[in-house]
């Protein structure tokens, strides 16, 4: 084998510090990213938080997604960073102006080579943050008191109630371990054979005695609010508060002991609505089984709902569309939400200081303020392809932002990333977790993309457009008639839109529609 020296020339992709902290900050959700520049600001000294007003990074990415300027045409997207230059006002861009190429001097350098040359500015990028009003109304205030408050656990109301009867010390653990049982429901999962054991193990006498005990507790828990407490099933919950009723006078005799002859049998027939069968069974007439169903229907199968501790995320909106009141053709302005948007700048003493002073260790401090340098650039640049992205999207979507969801148009990831000459993927991380503020309410941006239906005239409908035609058939449904998926189907076929039964299921079901006979109306 003859040994040579060879020439050859090919490209790959490296994928440095900096650029793996970019496309991870670009996945991350408002939140994430809040957290991420707390623990950033926790690490690196070199990094602060200012509330005052500052140029604009100049060592951040070219405003490639900023369209070529028109002095003839009036604004209909503005970009808002949130940050005033300091020497010349931002000017309006329309979205019909083409979008001007960057240069290669205007391109951004992420090669990331270590250089210790100081950035000619270190200002903080971002917009001012004030309180956020959590997309509350117009004049709508928040009670401090209200959303400071705890609220009360189901265990903690039955324990307050269960002080109030006379027991012994055995009755009284006994009705305090069955409630520290239950589940977030309200029911009790576990037999009571099961609980003694786990308490008294082996010994036989001492179960026996711990389940005459479970017992006793099990009644008393079930005279407590809310009613239905401690059932082990939905029939024994459903029981419990038809007989309530009945002993409150709150329900007609008759029906209630329907209802109660219903909650006997096996419970796949109520959810069914098998008026029929149940009938046979509870040798009833049919007339008094739907007068039964009605009366349960209005009974809470989770007596346990209210009590749970539901955690409530306040979806605040990475961008704002507005509507311009103008005449003629309707415009929309596209800026980033200020809320959301770190104030961050290099600390000007201590980069000073490093400056000034090489000694041990500089190198490594020198290393440190690069890092903080580039984690600023990384956040504008996530910023700014936030914006460039929402743009995109409010232009191919300009009918929902008129006419709502049923103007929605197909639209993939492709098509977005092909126009702004980014990939895929990229479009992906952007529209994840990522909010839009529009005049409809707020939508994560990936609400936008929708696969396309075939339509008779030969053009295609957004899935999310026929979502919400079915929610509009629904909605002006007969509920003596119900829709069935066939009939939703063949009104969209008379609609233009070819949608197959199976499809019109998916699409229900993705709405939380019922099928047609749990939606009727008896």
């Amino acid at each position: 084998m003859k040994q040579g020296l060879s020439l050859r020339v090919s490209q790959h992709l490296a994928l440095t510090p900096q650029l793996q902290q970019s496309i991870r900050l670009l996945q991350l959700s408002t939140l994430e990213l809040s957290q991420e520049v707390e623990q950033m600001l926790d690490e690196n000294p070199f990094l602060e938080l200012t509330q005052e007003e500052a140029a604009r990074e100049e060592f951040g990415l070219a405003q490639s997604d900023t369209p070529a300027r028109d002095e003839e045409h009036e604004a209909e997207f503005t970009p808002d960073f949130g940050a005033a230059t300091s020497d010349t006002e931002r000017t309006s861009s329309t979205t019909e102006a083409e979008t001007a190429p960057a240069t290669d001097a205007e391109a951004p350098n992420w090669d990331g080579d270590g250089s210790n040359e100081v950035v000619p500015d270190d200002g903080e990028w971002g917009g001012d943050a004030p309180a956020s009003k959590n997309n509350l109304a117009a004049g709508e205030q928040v009670d401090a008191t209200e959303l400071a408050r705890v609220q009360e656990s189901l265990q903690s109301h039955l324990h307050r109630q269960a002080l109030s009867l006379r027991l012994s010390a055995e009755d009284s653990a006994a009705l305090r371990f069955l409630i520290e049982s239950l589940n977030d429901d309200g029911y009790l999962e576990d037999r009571l054979e099961d609980l003694a054991r786990g308490l008294a193990g082996d010994d036989q006498e001492q179960v026996e005695e711990l389940v005459h005990r479970f017992t006793v507790a099990l009644s008393l828990l079930h005279h407590l609010e809310p009613v239905g407490v401690g059932a082990r099933s939905l029939s024994e919950c459903l029981s419990l508060q038809l007989k309530a009723l009945r002993a409150a006078g709150a329900a007609e005799d008759a029906p209630c002991h329907a209802a109660l002859a219903i909650c006997s049998h096996p419970v796949d027939l109520l959810a069914r609505r098998d008026v029929k069968r149940l009938a046979q069974l509870c040798g009833e007439s049919e007339a008094r089984i739907k007068a039964a169903i009605g009366l349960i229907t209005r009974l809470e199968p989770k007596p346990g709902r209210r009590f749970v501790d539901v955690e409530r995320n306040i979806v605040v909106p990475d961008v704002l569309v507005t509507r311009i009141a103008r005449a003629g053709q309707p415009r929309f302005r596209v800026q980033l939400n200020r809320d959301v948007m770190p104030r961050l700048r290099v600390h000007d003493i201590y980069a000073g200081a490093i400056r000034s002073h090489k000694g041990e260790g500089h190198q490594a401090l020198q290393q440190r303020l690069q890092e903080a340098r580039w984690f600023i650039k990384n956040i504008q640049q996530r910023f700014d392809t936030i914006l460039r992205v929402s743009n995109a999207i409010v232009e191919r979507q300009k009918s929902f932002f008129v006419h709502g969801e049923l103007a929605m148009r197909p639209l993939v990831l492709r098509e977005i990333a092909d126009e702004l000459g980014l990939h895929e993927s990229t479009i992906s991380r952007v529209t994840t977790a990522k909010y839009m503020s529009t005049p409809y309410g707020t939508f994560e941006l990936k609400y936008f993309f929708g696969s396309a239906l075939g339509t008779e005239t030969g053009g295609n409908a957004s899935s999310t457009a026929v979502r919400a035609l079915i929610k509009q058939f629904v909605a002006s449904e007969n509920l003596k008639k119900p829709l069935s998926d066939s009939q939703i189907s063949e009104m969209l076929k008379e609609q233009g839109i070819e949608c197959a039964r199976r499809t019109v299921a998916k699409y229900r079901e993705a709405l939380r529609i019922a099928p047609a006979n749990l939606r009727k109306s008896l």
